[in-house]
């Protein structure tokens, strides 16, 4: 379907790769101008430059922290002054690898760094790209929460609670400037095959003797615990596409959703 982004402004955090450079990808292949947002300097203008070269369309990058007070502005007006204004945010960041523990477990330095990487991150981002999208007559934000806000894992509770409140925080930028033109849906995606999770295919793979092709679902689902209708992990694009499809007029009457895309995932 065509998405009819052709010419439209959109800015991506954490575009430059994962699930964020797969949202990038399905907007430029449909002729979007984008700005796509990451760390690493090296890998933010080869993503650009890729996109460009494929699909002959503007993409560029800038690198930039949004753990650092004061850089979730300073990208956002960079983006639309080489844009000409923006139409959409997509935040894809935010992975909480210090969430990951159960409650006691979970120190107070671990909460807090969970809080800055997931919720305040996205928070400045938010409050950064509502008044650049005012200005341009409205468009959509989109953010990243994770399935587990429905299922709350044990071993992940600095984590889920702060994408339960990434997903409360859309909801509430939702209602608060629909009037303004602009719309915010969160996406929650569920165990997805970005690069962590294909090493650690590999590493499966090797550890017990599996066939690499299963070996992450067998783990899913023997030492996670976790039931996937469709029987396996998602895929970058999977994800990505519902991005896209959020950021676009085709869902100019969508706004305040939570979106699973986790396969049918039951824990």
């Amino acid at each position: 379907m065509d998405l009819g982004v052709r010419g439209s402004r959109f800015l991506i955090f954490g575009g430059t790769a994962g699930i964020g450079l797969a949202a990038a990808t399905t907007l430029a292949a449909d002729g979007a101008a984008l700005v796509l947002v990451g760390r690493d300097p090296e890998r933010a203008t080869k993503a650009a430059a890729e996109l460009t070269r494929r699909y002959d369309t503007p993409v560029r990058a800038i690198c930039g922290d949004l753990d650092q007070p004061g850089e979730a502005e300073r990208i956002t007006e960079q983006a639309a002054t080489a844009l000409g204004g923006l139409q959409g945010m997509a935040i894809t960041t935010g992975l909480g690898p210090r969430g990951q523990r159960n409650l006691l477990a979970a120190t107070d330095a671990d909460w807090t760094a969970t809080f800055e990487d997931v919720l305040l991150g996205t928070a400045r981002a938010c409050r950064a790209a509502v008044p650049a999208l005012i200005a341009g007559g409205g468009g959509a934000i989109v953010t990243t929460a994770a399935y587990s806000v429905r299922a709350p894992k044990p071993n992940q509770v600095p984590y889920a609670a702060l994408k339960a409140a990434v997903a409360t925080l859309t909801k509430a930028i939702a209602k608060s400037h629909g009037a303004d033109g602009v719309r915010a849906n969160c996406v929650c995606p569920g165990a997805t095959e970005t690069a962590v999770l294909a090493a650690m295919r590999e590493q499966l793979a090797a550890k017990h003797g599996w066939p690499k092709e299963t070996a992450l679902e067998r783990a899913l689902t023997e030492q996670w615990g976790m039931h996937i209708a469709l029987g396996r992990a998602g895929r970058p694009d999977e994800v990505g596409d519902v991005i896209a499809f959020l950021l676009s007029a085709r869902s100019s009457y969508l706004t305040g959703a939570l979106i699973n895309v986790d396969g049918g995932t039951d824990f």
